[in-house]
């Protein structure tokens, strides 16, 4: 320091740069295996196992659509599944879109190997 000067003067004046985002768009794999945390409240099984994820389109900019279907289209639970789907992916990618859909309509064909695993452990017979 010199004389005269005082230690908040050797504070910087500006705050560094906020990151703008998600400069990378990640993969299909990347975000599949991230909703994999998005569980069904109501079979607690997550989305992807259980056959919900019908389709992942990622721009170039990082941002994501999601198809995804329910179980039934009267579950009171979209917006609750939205909610954890954005929750899941915040921090791989920039936005992302949930675009539900009903048509072809989910069946049990749809559950994946490991959801079938998951659902007999706590007592579905599938």
């Amino acid at each position: 320091m010199t004389p005269g000067q005082r230690p908040s003067d050797l504070v910087r004046d500006r705050l560094p740069d906020a990151p703008t985002g998600v400069t990378e768009p990640p993969t299909q794999d990347q975000v599949l295996e991230a909703l994999k945390e998005v569980i069904d409240p109501e079979l607690m099984v997550n989305v992807v196992d259980l056959g919900l994820v019908y389709g992942v389109e990622i721009d170039e900019e990082a941002n994501v659509v999601v198809d995804m279907t329910l179980t039934s289209p009267a579950c009171p639970l979209t917006d609750q599944l939205e909610w954890g789907a954005q929750s899941a992916l915040d921090g791989l990618v920039n936005s992302v879109t949930i675009n539900w859909v009903w048509l072809p309509p989910w069946t049990l064909d749809r559950i994946t190997d490991d959801g079938r695993e998951q659902l007999r452990y706590i007592g579905f017979n599938v």
